[in-house]
């Protein structure tokens, strides 16, 4: 009997050590933690923890950070390896100093009173809504209809495969995504780009895990996507600044289907319309498939119409109208015919403005 515990006890001094030497390592290398830098952290929008926690970790979806004292361990193992519905953040999206820093500043704020912690489950919600809203909170960075995966899924007509990847290896799919559609900067896809500080490429959700999101609820997200319209369209409109003209002033329509090109979803029955100001007058005949200036049945204001029967992924088309007055502002919507989506995300509003030189626009904005 006393070998046998000796023999434990032999094999478990190594077991001991490390575990002795991981304490005091971990001990010995947790950063100090700067509370300005970390306001600066959470308020600059590196990642997109606030949507869940709070402007000030007040508390939303998850619970409040703020005045809890939580040490930085804790905080940090949470972080990198979560229990709940939170997606796990690795250093290449939020490092440990970053995560001091944060800690810093909870330490720093007294408890507060949580507010609205959730986009409001509509009533009989399907149960992929009930799902994505109630249980996930989805919502709370994605909008109530989860535009934001939408466009993403149309970018690259994305299947439930993508939709899996890009949920539980989200930090290594979104990049590929990224640097894809990059190759062609004149895109602008609403795929996120380069956020955070200067050198850092980092990517604002994390990876959530199988055991905690499982694939059949993962399921039922995207059938209940599938019923507004999974592939929503990623089109552009811009109203570049004016150019005098012998006989007025001429502005230039441009749109774009943000799609990756030979790969992402394409949008048909594409219509451009530009509300025109009061008295305006279209000198000549503007350029593209201009189908003239009708009035507005909602709104009653004369607009100028535009039809493209056809947009491939990665398509441009740019048109020209003349006005013999400057306008002191243009706002142009874009509507389409397919891929059908549900109609509150079913259009896409850009301007101009005078004093602001261009504005620009997509679905959701």
């Amino acid at each position: 009997m006393r070998k046998f515990l000796v023999a434990v006890f032999v094999m478990a001094l190594p077991l001991l050590h490390m575990a002795t030497m991981q304490a005091q390592t971990g001990a010995a290398a947790a950063p100090v933690g700067n509370p300005t830098a970390g306001k600066a952290h959470w308020a600059f929008g590196n990642t997109s923890c606030s949507n869940c926690h709070g402007l000030s970790g007040e508390g939303r979806f998850g619970p409040a950070l703020a005045g809890r004292k939580i040490p930085y361990a804790r905080f940090r193992a949470y972080v990198r390896n979560p229990l709940g519905r939170m997606p796990a953040y690795p250093a290449s999206e939020l490092d440990d100093q970053e995560i001091a820093d944060v800690v810093a500043y909870f330490d720093s704020l007294p408890t507060a009173k949580p507010i609205v912690w959730r986009e409001p489950l509509p009533e009989n919600a399907p149960r992929g809504q009930q799902l994505m809203l109630g249980v996930y909170g989805c919502g709370q960075c994605h909008g109530a209809t989860i535009s934001t995966p939408r466009h993403g899924a149309a970018e690259v007509s994305g299947d439930f495969e993508w939709f899996k990847r890009m949920v539980y290896t989200h930090t290594t799919e979104q990049r590929v995504q990224m640097a894809e559609l990059a190759k062609d900067p004149d895109l602008d896809p609403v795929t996120p780009g380069h956020v955070g500080p200067p050198g850092r490429n980092r990517i604002r959700m994390g990876n959530y895990s199988p055991g905690r999101l499982p694939e059949t609820h993962l399921r039922e997200i995207w059938d209940w996507m599938t019923t507004l319209g999974v592939h929503l369209p990623v089109l552009r409109g811009e109203i570049k600044a004016a150019a005098p003209a012998a006989d007025g002033v001429t502005y230039t329509v441009r749109i774009v289907n943000a799609g990756l090109k030979d790969k992402g979803t394409t949008t048909e029955g594409v219509t451009v319309s530009l509300a025109l100001p009061a008295g305006a007058k279209v000198v000549g005949t503007p350029t593209g498939p201009y189908q003239g200036v009708k009035t507005n049945p909602q709104t009653k204001i004369d607009t100028a119409v535009w039809r493209v029967p056809k947009m491939l992924a990665a398509d441009r088309q740019t048109f020209t109208i003349t006005l013999a007055q400057p306008a002191a502002a243009l706002r142009g919507v874009i509507t389409w015919d397919l891929p059908h989506v549900n109609e509150e995300d079913a259009d896409v509003a850009f301007a101009y403005s005078a004093t602001g030189g261009r504005g620009r626009g997509a679905e959701g904005e």
